[in-house]
């Protein structure tokens, strides 16, 4: 129950940040906007307005998960909230976790808006259900939690600045884990490829989670496929989040 009040509470913070609206007006334009490019394509307009539609849910909830998650724990520091807090029958694994689960459902709120407007209007293109969204959108949705994970285990023990350059340059990294693998395999040497599987495995392999490409161009995505990367996205939120706990748990606020 502690941990659903800080979740509430954290959802009431967040909606009030002007930060979030500005955002999301922005992702709806930019799916509105695809209405517009579609026209200059013949035979691919229902193609552009999914590929920018899926886009703009990646790119503008992935601004939000960084610019808001990474100030989450500060800002109770800052307004001192926090020595209060600690000093209450709760925990502070609970006090992380209710961060978290905060965050994640004003994503999941901005999430469903802008999938809504996307969903309308490839369905309106078409003239039946773009059911088959559903899947990459909620993906995208898992590859946002964790990017949200990141931003709260840096927000536990640095300023935000640095929070949001950290985390900013994992998400460019786990995006771009596996070419940079492909690239060291085909003309790196010995130890440059040992250091970059190293690396690999480290790193979000946030591409395992983008499956926008393959039904924007209508290829086939295997249940088994979308399980295991389902799978892979959770098991990582769940190691960033016991990270998270453990470094804020042996912080001094003192």
């Amino acid at each position: 129950m502690k941990t659903v009040a800080v979740a509430f509470n954290t959802f009431r913070e967040a909606i009030r940040d002007r930060i979030l609206y500005s955002l999301l007006v922005f992702a709806l334009a930019m799916i509105g906007g695809s209405l517009v490019l579609s026209t200059l394509s013949v035979g691919g307009e229902v193609k552009i307005i999914k590929d920018l539609g899926l886009a703009a849910i990646g790119l503008v909830g992935t601004l939000i998960a960084v610019f808001i998650g990474v100030g989450l724990v500060h800002k109770e520091i800052e307004r001192r909230t926090l020595y209060v807090i600690i000093t209450k029958p709760i925990r502070r694994a609970e006090f992380v976790l209710g961060k978290f689960l905060g965050l994640a459902i004003t994503l999941a709120v901005n999430v469903a808006i802008m999938a809504a407007c996307l969903l309308l209007l490839a369905s309106a293109m078409e003239a039946r259900l773009t059911s088959e969204l559903l899947v990459p959108i909620g993906m995208a949705f898992l590859k946002l939690m964790v990017v949200t994970a990141i931003a709260i285990l840096f927000s536990t023990f640095s300023s935000p600045t640095l929070s949001a350059i950290f985390t900013l340059a994992l998400v460019v990294g786990g995006s771009l884990a596996k070419d940079l693998k492909l690239f060291a395999a085909s003309f790196g040497g010995p130890f440059t490829q040992a250091a970059v599987s190293a690396v690999y495995l480290v790193l979000p392999n946030l591409a395992a989670l983008d499956l926008g490409g393959a039904v924007v161009h209508g290829g086939p995505i295997p249940a088994a496929a979308v399980g295991l990367a389902a799978a892979y996205g959770i098991a990582y939120v769940a190691a960033l989040l016991v990270g998270a706990i453990w470094i804020f748990q042996y912080r001094d606020f003192k």
